[in-house]
């Protein structure tokens, strides 16, 4: 189905066409003036340089073609000085376009061409470790994304990408010896099975590494045992490596919970130490093909560009002691996923200061060969989540809060909201403002563009008015109440049919429904959540003047009261498609 300014657009051009003048300028956009028309066409100002005439000249004959022309789409077209062509819609034509949405697959959205493979890396939580609100941003758009990709009509993979194999695994295991030596993990002459019980709790075993961290920085000799331990670790010892299954089991039992609570969900759980096995082969290719060399000790790829405007150092695949690093790793990790699933495009959600780290890591893989020449890799970095001094979000006593500590303290704040202004049950009224809560969350994250830092108030989050998740999701309820009452009061609708608008708020709430299409479309391109949050604050604001404005249940004719409830309907399921690309969902009541 076509979006409503291509059509607009067409009939335009058939319009400068007939006026004598090329098609091409009749592009239509949007009116960056609302309150004198709701359409607009500049193509005369143009036309008027390689015409030599007047551009108010050539907008006054187009003007009277587009009048006189079969079925026009708009009501009204005027030619004002010094060119422009202000454009009214037909209300006949956008009930027609209304209609044909409800009966259209995913309203008339144009799905991909070609579909491509996808692969979204988002998450990237160390295991061992609580989740902390700097993993919120990349969890909430990475889930976002890998959505709408998927609503767009392509196969898409979520990749959590765990920090699973590092120094950390050694500081933990270092610090398991000292506290708990007799355990069989740490006897190299034991030939029995392990325990199938880990010797410690999810809570036992995030305290441990912070106190092995520092107990790192401060004394020598157990940082070298914890890099012997690690050595060993990724060198098979059997001990250990019953340990860090142990670990990982834990950890990712633990992550799976905390995502859960954000409705965010990965297709594949893998790690660094997925990867470790081509990291070998790969490094040999490299220099055997003559990309890799030794530069004081260590193995760097040159991926300077002659277009560069600043300095894009060597890309380091090996450190000058052998060690790999996280270069290493992201194109092994390239290496396997090309294997596995042979993607079209990888788009990577992380925090936008390790840009220059992509930057090495695409151009290593695209010289290298690791991926195909055509393949997208994208970067898609985010700005930092602020406390209201406009620093990094922290808690009252200054330490980076647990992810788990921020979803329970809105989910409280929202639950002491509703309780104000409604009497409900105590288990019902949580279960609420869990869901309201998450909206809050998340849609005070993404209505943000990603790559912006902003500001984290949660007293603005949580509000039921203004562009907030809440002021959204009441205004889905809204909207279920009256459909719920037209029905339980004995209403029909056999099949849904707008009217033609009788009001302007009813004319602007139908234009706005018509974008659905255009603005999905953009939020894919751009890979930007905050376009569908920008338009779902619009339909809500144009909604709720409706509501306001015209009767829908006490509506005397049958016809149009059956024309406001369609209208209702595709409202609803509009805001419910995006909210669920958004990442939440809306409940019955509030």
């Amino acid at each position: 189905m076509k979006k409503l300014l291509e059509l607009i657009t067409e009939e335009m051009e058939k319009a400068f066409s007939e006026a004598g003048y090329k098609k091409e300028y009749g592009k239509v956009t949007l009116s960056n003036r609302p309150d004198l028309c709701e359409f607009q066409c500049n193509g005369a100002m143009a036309a008027a340089k390689e015409y030599h005439k007047a551009p108010i000249a050539i907008a006054g004959e187009v003007a009277e073609k587009a009048s006189f022309m079969e079925k026009p789409v708009w009501s009204e077209i005027t030619a004002v000085a010094p060119g422009f062509l202000n454009i009214s819609l037909s209300k006949s034509f956008l009930k027609e376009y209304l209609d044909t949405m409800f009966t259209e697959f995913k309203y008339g959205l144009e799905e991909v061409a070609r579909p491509l493979k996808i692969l979204v890396d988002y998450g990237g939580p160390n295991v061992a470790k609580p989740l902390h609100i700097g993993h919120l941003r990349a969890a909430i758009i990475g889930e976002s994304i890998k959505r709408i990709c998927k609503y767009m009509g392509n196969e898409v993979i979520g990749d959590i990408h765990m920090g699973d194999w590092g120094l950390q695994m050694g500081l933990i295991i270092t610090e398991l010896s000292h506290r708990k030596p007799e355990l069989v993990y740490f006897d190299e002459g034991y030939a029995g099975e392990y325990p199938k019980e880990a010797p410690f709790t999810i809570s036992e075993l995030e305290e441990i590494y912070p106190a092995a961290s520092a107990r790192s920085k401060e004394d020598e000799a157990y940082k070298e045992e914890a890099l012997r331990a690690t050595f060993e670790l990724q060198n098979g010892r059997k001990g250990y490596i019953a340990l860090w299954n142990h670990i990982m089991e834990i950890s990712i039992a633990d992550l799976k919970r905390n995502y859960q609570k954000l409705d965010v969900h990965f297709d594949w759980w893998k790690g660094e130490s997925d990867v470790q096995k081509y990291i070998g082969d790969m490094v040999s290719e490299m220099k055997k093909d003559g990309y890799a060399y030794e530069s004081e000790g260590a193995i760097v790829v040159d991926v300077a560009e002659e277009s560069d405007t600043k300095e894009v150092p060597p890309c380091m695949i090996l450190k000058s002691d052998g060690a790999a690093l996280y270069t290493t790793t992201d194109l092994a990790t390239l290496k396997e996923r090309r294997l596995l699933f042979d993607p079209d495009q990888v788009i990577y959600v992380v925090d936008k200061r390790q840009e220059m780290h992509f930057v090495q890591v695409f151009r290593c893989a695209k010289k290298t060969g690791i991926v195909r020449d055509d393949i997208a890799l994208d970067f898609l970095g985010f700005g930092t989540m602020n406390g209201k001094d406009g620093k990094p979000f922290k808690t009252r006593e200054g330490g980076v809060m647990r992810l788990e500590t921020l979803i329970a303290d809105i989910n409280e704040e929202m639950f002491r909201k509703i309780k104000e202004n409604h009497d409900v049950e105590e288990e019902e009224g949580r279960e609420t403002a869990k869901t309201v809560a998450l909206a809050a969350l998340k849609y005070g994250d993404l209505s943000n563009q990603a790559t912006k830092d902003y500001i984290f108030d949660i007293d603005k989050f949580t509000s039921f008015e203004g562009n907030t998740g809440p002021y959204i999701l009441y205004t889905i309820v809204r909207i279920k109440s009256v459909l719920h009452k037209f029905f339980e009061e004995g209403g029909e609708l056999s099949e849904p049919a707008v009217n033609e608008a009788g009001s302007p708020s009813e004319k602007e709430l139908e234009l706005s429904l018509t974008k659905y299409n255009s603005v999905i479309e953009s939020a894919y391109e751009e890979l930007a959540p905050h376009r569908l949050c920008s338009y779902i604050y619009e339909v809500a604001n144009a909604f709720n003047r409706f509501y306001h404005e015209n009767k829908i249940l006490t509506e005397e004719d049958p016809e149009k009261k059956v024309g406001y409830i369609s209208l209702l309907i595709l409202t609803k399921e509009l805001l419910e498609e995006c909210i669920e690309l958004l990442g939440f969902s809306a409940p019955e009541r509030m």
